[in-house]
Protein backbone atom coordinates (compact mmCIF):
# COMPACT_ATOMS: atom_id res chain seq x y z
CA UNK A 1 0.00 0.00 0.00
CA UNK A 2 1.38 3.48 -0.78
CA UNK A 3 0.68 5.49 2.05
CA UNK A 4 1.66 9.47 1.14
CA UNK A 5 2.51 11.50 3.88
CA UNK A 6 0.07 14.73 4.95
CA UNK A 7 3.22 17.41 4.81
CA UNK A 8 0.63 19.45 6.37
CA UNK A 9 0.82 17.66 9.85
CA UNK A 10 3.94 19.18 10.63
CA UNK A 11 2.81 21.86 11.69
CA UNK A 12 1.72 20.19 14.78
CA UNK A 13 5.55 20.81 15.68
CA UNK A 14 4.96 24.41 16.35
CA UNK A 15 2.95 23.60 19.68
CA UNK A 16 6.25 22.12 20.89
CA UNK A 17 7.34 25.99 21.66
CA UNK A 18 4.70 26.36 24.14
CA UNK A 19 6.43 24.31 26.24
CA UNK A 20 9.85 26.69 25.79
CA UNK A 21 6.79 28.73 27.55
CA UNK A 22 6.89 26.61 29.91
CA UNK A 23 10.26 26.37 30.57
CA UNK A 24 10.84 29.96 30.56
CA UNK A 25 7.76 31.14 32.20
CA UNK A 26 6.89 33.18 29.02
CA UNK A 27 2.82 32.89 29.07
CA UNK A 28 3.14 34.22 25.50
CA UNK A 29 4.19 31.35 23.99
CA UNK A 30 1.15 28.80 25.10
CA UNK A 31 -0.78 30.17 21.82
CA UNK A 32 1.48 27.68 20.16
CA UNK A 33 -0.26 24.97 21.63
CA UNK A 34 -2.81 25.59 19.17
CA UNK A 35 -0.68 24.08 16.55
CA UNK A 36 -1.43 20.82 18.32
CA UNK A 37 -4.38 20.57 16.37
CA UNK A 38 -2.33 20.07 12.66
CA UNK A 39 -1.50 16.43 14.49
CA UNK A 40 -5.21 15.81 12.60
CA UNK A 41 -3.77 15.78 8.91
CA UNK A 42 -1.19 13.05 9.69
CA UNK A 43 -4.39 10.94 9.38
CA UNK A 44 -5.92 12.50 6.69
CA UNK A 45 -4.73 11.19 2.82
CA UNK A 46 -3.78 14.22 0.77
CA UNK A 47 -5.62 13.75 -2.38
CA UNK A 48 -6.29 16.37 -4.88
CA UNK A 49 -9.12 18.28 -3.80
CA UNK A 50 -7.30 18.05 -0.62
CA UNK A 51 -4.60 20.01 -2.16
CA UNK A 52 -7.02 22.67 -3.85
CA UNK A 53 -8.35 23.51 -0.68
CA UNK A 54 -5.05 23.83 0.88
CA UNK A 55 -3.98 26.28 -2.12
CA UNK A 56 -7.34 28.31 -1.67
CA UNK A 57 -6.77 28.69 2.33
CA UNK A 58 -3.06 29.49 2.19
CA UNK A 59 -3.91 32.25 -1.33
CA UNK A 60 -6.72 33.99 1.40
CA UNK A 61 -4.34 33.64 4.35
CA UNK A 62 -1.69 35.05 2.40
CA UNK A 63 -3.31 38.04 0.86
CA UNK A 64 -5.25 38.59 4.42
CA UNK A 65 -1.80 38.64 5.71
CA UNK A 66 -0.50 41.31 3.16
CA UNK A 67 -3.56 43.76 3.88
CA UNK A 68 -3.80 43.47 7.36
CA UNK A 69 0.22 44.15 7.40
CA UNK A 70 -0.49 47.43 6.24
CA UNK A 71 -3.11 48.34 8.63
CA UNK A 72 -1.81 46.73 11.45
CA UNK A 73 1.77 48.90 10.31
CA UNK A 74 -0.30 52.61 10.58
CA UNK A 75 -2.64 51.44 14.22
CA UNK A 76 1.03 50.04 15.59
CA UNK A 77 2.75 53.81 14.21
CA UNK A 78 0.02 55.27 15.98
CA UNK A 79 -0.68 53.43 19.39
CA UNK A 80 3.50 52.63 19.80
CA UNK A 81 5.60 54.20 17.98
CA UNK A 82 7.67 53.71 14.91
CA UNK A 83 10.74 51.72 16.61
CA UNK A 84 7.95 49.02 18.21
CA UNK A 85 5.49 49.44 15.07
CA UNK A 86 7.32 47.10 12.43
CA UNK A 87 7.73 43.98 14.77
CA UNK A 88 4.17 44.46 16.07
CA UNK A 89 2.57 44.95 12.82
CA UNK A 90 4.52 41.78 11.58
CA UNK A 91 3.82 39.06 14.87
CA UNK A 92 -0.16 40.46 14.20
CA UNK A 93 -0.57 40.29 10.58
CA UNK A 94 1.11 36.24 11.04
CA UNK A 95 -1.49 35.60 13.27
CA UNK A 96 -3.34 36.96 11.30
CA UNK A 97 -2.88 34.97 8.27
CA UNK A 98 -2.35 31.67 10.72
CA UNK A 99 -6.07 32.52 11.72
CA UNK A 100 -6.92 33.17 8.39
CA UNK A 101 -5.70 29.51 7.14
CA UNK A 102 -6.69 27.79 10.07
CA UNK A 103 -10.62 29.09 9.65
CA UNK A 104 -10.61 29.01 5.78
CA UNK A 105 -9.59 25.35 5.63
CA UNK A 106 -11.95 24.40 8.32
CA UNK A 107 -14.73 25.90 6.18
CA UNK A 108 -13.24 24.34 3.38
CA UNK A 109 -13.65 20.82 4.78
CA UNK A 110 -16.77 21.31 6.57
CA UNK A 111 -18.60 22.65 2.76
CA UNK A 112 -16.95 19.46 1.70
CA UNK A 113 -18.45 16.96 3.91
CA UNK A 114 -21.42 18.42 3.37
CA UNK A 115 -21.57 17.67 -0.53
CA UNK A 116 -20.10 14.05 0.90
CA UNK A 117 -23.77 13.89 2.81
CA UNK A 118 -25.77 15.08 0.22
CA UNK A 119 -24.68 12.75 -2.51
Amino acid sequence: MNHRINYLGFLSLLALIAILGWQTENTGLYGFFGFAYYLRYFWVIPDEFFRFNVQKAATFAFMSEMISLVLFMFVCVYIYGIAKAVPMAFALSFAVAILAFSVALIGFEWKERKGAEND
